[in-house]
């Protein structure tokens, strides 16, 4: 190689180390809250990346994922550098709302979407009003029995010591029992909590989440006869493939179900209790309406 050729390819490696990166994004994903979207990085010429989602949130992924809980107005930026070169590029993501009524329930264990159902109006209400008023925030999951449900939502619960006895707590209403009979109680499941009395009125804020165990179709026949229930070949499916608590059928009022993060309900329900099924290390969980 020729002394020509060889400054040839030093001013070109020059010129490549100098030339600044490009910076350039697309994404995929369902846009309605929440929305989970994949960010397909095609920058070029760069060493290293910073997102920011326009939400609060960043990262420095070369191709991250990012969820949006809340509908909305969001400009992503992406910086592109190459040793003290960047250069950024924005998009603008519209998020739109839920045509359902979903509420997220967060907990140290993960997050839970859950659906609450038109078909049950005066319970989706409540719990809405409650969750956007901040009532939930901070109170703890209080009773948990493996097998069977996480229960939370007494307002006592937020100061209590350890140890304590809860259960007994309320917003000082009950709600009229709203008995559907296309909802039952297959795991995942959200139904009201409430005291013995005889309209079977739910309490107003404490609630249970399904967990359940298997259900065989015997057991089904049985309850059928025992409270006169006929159950859909898809309800059946449901209880034969994810277990349940078919025992509580027309006792408490089912208004929702967990449709994503299902199994942060096993997590919590495997967690040691006390003799009065209250959890030894605090569940604490927070609520935010998606809309």
């Amino acid at each position: 190689m020729n002394r020509l050729s060889i400054l040839f390819l030093l001013l070109v490696t020059l010129m490549l180390s100098c030339a600044k990166p490009i910076a350039r994004f697309s994404y995929s994903g369902e846009t309605t809250a929440p929305a989970k979207l994949s960010f397909d990085n095609q920058s070029k010429k760069a060493e290293n990346y910073e997102w920011d989602f326009g939400d609060g949130n960043s990262s420095t992924e070369s191709s991250p994922e990012h969820a949006y809980s809340a509908s909305g107005k969001y400009i992503v930026t992406l910086k592109a550098r190459k040793g003290k070169k960047t250069v950024s590029t924005q998009q603008t993501i519209i998020v739109d709302a839920p045509e359902q009524c979903l509420v997220e329930i967060e907990t140290e264990y993960g997050n839970m979407t859950v659906l609450l159902y038109d078909a049950t109006p005066q319970h989706r209400d409540n719990f809405i009003k409650l969750a956007e008023e901040g009532y939930y925030d901070d109170l703890l999951f209080h009773r948990v029995i493996n097998g069977f449900m996480i229960q939370g939502g007494d307002p006592k619960s937020r100061t209590a010591k350890e140890g304590e006895a809860l259960g007994s707590g309320g917003p000082g209403y009950q709600i009229p029992a709203e008995f559907v009979d296309s909802l039952v109680h297959v795991k995942g499941a959200l139904a009201a909590a409430r005291t013995n009395n005889p309209e079977k009125k739910s309490s107003g804020s404490q609630f249970y989440i399904v967990q359940g165990s298997p259900v065989s179709e015997r057991q089904l026949a049985l309850f059928e006869a025992r409270k006169d229930i006929h159950y859909t070949k898809s309800q059946r499916d449901k209880y034969l493939d994810q277990g349940g608590t078919p025992q509580l059928d027309r006792e408490y009022t089912v208004f929702g179900m967990v449709i994503d993060g299902i199994e942060v309900i096993d997590k919590i329900a495997a967690v040691a209790t006390n003799e009065r099924d209250r959890p030894k290390q605090n569940v604490k969980m927070k609520m935010k309406v998606i809309k």
